[in-house]
C-alpha cells in the first residue's frame, strides 16, 4: 500500500523524513512507545558507561556503594527524561522549539545555538573515544594498519551515522529497532563471561574517610547518576514528537525513561564490577582483559555504540539549527553538521591532548542543561499545565523574554559555583570550599526554576500573538 503520510517518502518502516520543525502531522506520528525504548537503549549501550561505572571505584567507593549511587541516581535523572518526552508527545514539536515558550522566539536562539554546537562536538568526541577500543580489538584479531586503519575505521563510522541521520527519524528508529536486540544478546554473553571470570570485591573501598566518600558520591551522581539522564534532556522531544497521539502518556514516560535507565545501570554496574576486581578504569583494559576472547562480537558492539548515539546527535543538531533560524532543508543541515563533526574528529585524531581537554570540557555540559531544564519543566507543567499553545510558538515577532534569560544565566552561575569539573575553570567556589563535592545539576536547576517561576510563572508567554500564523517548515 502506498504511504500517504505528508512529508515522508518510502515505506512506513524506513520512509525518508522530510520533516523540519513544524508540528508533526498526526498521520505521520506512527511511532510506538516500544520503538522509543529501542532508540534510547541503543544510544546508551556504549563503552563510556563501562568507564563511568568504573569511576566510582576509581574515586574510592566500593562496588556496592557505586551500585547504590548508580541505581538510585538514575531513578531521578531518567524520571526527568521521561517527563521531557511527554512534551514532544503532547505537542508534536521538537525540544529546542519548545524553548520558545519560556524564552521567546529570539530568546530561544541562545539554548538552540548551545545545543547545536554541543551536539556536533559530541559526534567528534564519541567517535574519537571508541577508536582506540576498536583498534585494540582489531589488533587482537591480527588486523593492524597504523594511522591508515584509524582513519579508515573513523570514516566508516562517520559515513554510516551520517547516512542514517540524513535519512531521518524513520531510518533511525528502524536501525535501533533491529540492531539493539542483537547488541543486548551480545551484552548478556559479555556480562556472563565477565562475571564468571571476575572475582568481585563488594565492599572494598579506598576512600580514607566519610568526607571523601561523600565527595566521591556527589561526583559519581553528576557523572552517571542523576546527571546522565539530565544530559539527554535537550534531545527528548525530537523523537517523542513522532509517537502516536493515542498512546498513553504513562507508556511514553516509562518506555523512554527505561530506555536510558536499563542499559546505563547495567553497563555502569558491569564496569564497576570489573574495576572492583582490579581491572582498572582504563577503557582498553576493561574491554580487552575481560572480553578479549569475544573479539568479533565486542567489535560489533563497539562499532554500534557511536553510530547509535551519534545519529541522535546529528539529527537533533539539525533541528536545533532550524530552530535558531537557518532556512535549509533538515537533511542539508545534517550534511553540514556531519562535515563539521568530521573535521572535529580529524583534529582530535591528530591532536590527542587537545581531544582529551575538549572531552573534559564536554563533561561539564550539565552546567547549562540543568538550569535550562528547570525552566522548561516549570514553563510546561506549571505555567501551561502541560498544554502550551503550539501555534503561538510559531507566531511572528522578535520576542525575547529577558527575565527568563536572566533566570537561565543566574542558574548557570549557580550550577558552576557547585561544579567540580575536570578542568580548573569548571571548578566553582562552593565545590572547592566543600571538598570537591558536585551538586551542579541540583543548584543550577533549582535556582533557575525558582527564579523563572517568580519572575515569569504567571506572566503571558512572550511568543503569543494574534492572529494565529500558518505553521510551515520554515517557521
Amino acid at each position: 500500500m502506498q504511504d500517504t503520510r505528508p512529508h515522508a517518502e518510502g515505506t512506513a518502516e524506513a520512509a525518508f523524513d522530510a520533516h523540519g520543525i513544524a508540528p508533526i502531522p498526526e498521520r505521520a506520528r506512527d511511532s510506538t512507545p516500544w520503538e522509543q525504548f529501542w532508540i534510547w537503549a541503543g544510544a546508551n549501550i556504549a563503552p563510556i558507561n563501562w568507564v563511568l561505572g568504573a569511576l566510582g571505584v576509581t574515586l574510592g567507593l566500593s562496588f556496592l556503594e557505586t551500585l547504590v549511587v548508580v541505581v538510585l541516581g538514575n531513578l531521578v535523572g531518567c524520571a526527568a527524561f521521561g517527563l521531557f518526552n511527554l512534551m514532544g508527545h503532547r505537542t508534536g514539536v521538537n525540544q529546542m522549539l519548545l524553548a520558545r515558550s519560556p524564552f521567546g522566539r529570539r530568546g530561544a536562539v541562545v539554548p538552540g545555538v548551545i545545543q547545536g554546537l554541543l551536539a556536533m562536538g559530541w559526534v567528534g568526541v564519541n567517535t574519537w573515544v571508541v577508536l582506540d577500543l576498536v583498534l585494540a580489538v582489531l589488533a587482537r584479531m591480527g588486523i593492524e594498519g597504523g594511522p591508515v586503519l584509524r582513519y579508515l575505521v573513523a570514516g566508516v563510522i562517520m559515513a554510516v551515522q551520517l547516512g542514517l541521520a540524513v535519512y531521518g527519524f524513520y531510518a533511525i528508529r528502524t536501525f535501533e529497532k533491529y540492531t539493539v536486540p542483537l547488541t543486548v544478546v551480545v551484552m548478556v554473553i559479555m556480562t556472563v563471561v565477565a562475571l564468571t571470570q571476575t572475582k568481585i570485591n563488594w565492599t572494598h573501598a579506598t576512600a580514607p574517610d566519610t568526607g571523601s566518600r561523600i565527595t566521591a558520591i556527589t561526583q559519581l551522581l553528576t557523572a552517571i547518576g542523576v546527571g546522565w539522564g539530565v544530559s539527554w534532556l535537550p534531545y527528548s522531544a525530537d523523537y517523542s514528537r513522532f509517537v502516536r497521539p493515542g498512546s498513553s502518556g504513562r507508556s511514553v514516560f516509562w518506555a523512554t525513561a527505561l530506555g536510558i535507565y536499563v542499559p546505563t545501570v547495567w553497563l555502569a554496574a558491569l564496569g564497576a564490577a570489573l574495576a572492583s576486581a582490579g581491572s582498572g578504569g582504563d577503557p582498553s583494559d576493561l574491554v580487552i582483559q575481560a572480553f578479549g576472547g569475544l573479539a568479533l562480537p565486542v567489535l560489533l558492539l563497539l562499532m554500534h555504540g557511536p553510530v547509535a548515539t551519534n545519529i541522535l546527535n546529528l539529527y537533533s543538531c539539525s533541528l536545533a539549527a532550524l530552530t535558531v533560524g537557518i532556512r535549509l532543508a533538515r537533511w542539508k543541515v545534517t550534511l553540514v553538521a556531519g562535515a563539521v563533526a568530521s573535521v572535529v574528529l580529524v583534529v582530535f585524531i591528530q591532536a590527542g591532548s587537545f581531544a582529551h581537554a575538549f572531552d573534559n570540557w564536554m563533561t561539564s555540559i550539565l552546567v547549562w542543561i540543568s538550569p535550562w531544564a528547570g525552566i522548561m519543566l516549570v514553563d510546561f507543567f506549571v505555567k501551561h499545565r502541560g498544554s502550551p499553545d503550539v501555534a503561538a510558538l510559531y507566531a511572528p515577532g522578535r520576542g525575547v523574554n529577558v527575565r527568563a534569560l536572566a533566570a537561565l544565566g543566574l542558574g548557570v552561575l549557580a550550577g558552576w559555583s557547585w561544579q567540580y569539573g575536570l578542568v580548573p575553570a569548571m571548578q566553582g567556589p562552593v565545590a572547592r570550599a566543600l571538598g570537591g563535592t558536585d551538586f551542579s545539576w541540583l543548584s543550577g536547576a533549582l535556582v533557575a526554576a525558582l527564579l523563572y517561576y517568580f519572575l515569569c510563572g504567571r506572566s503571558p508567554a512572550p511568543v503569543a500573538a494574534a492572529p494565529r500564523p500558518r505553521v510551515t517548515e520554515a517557521s
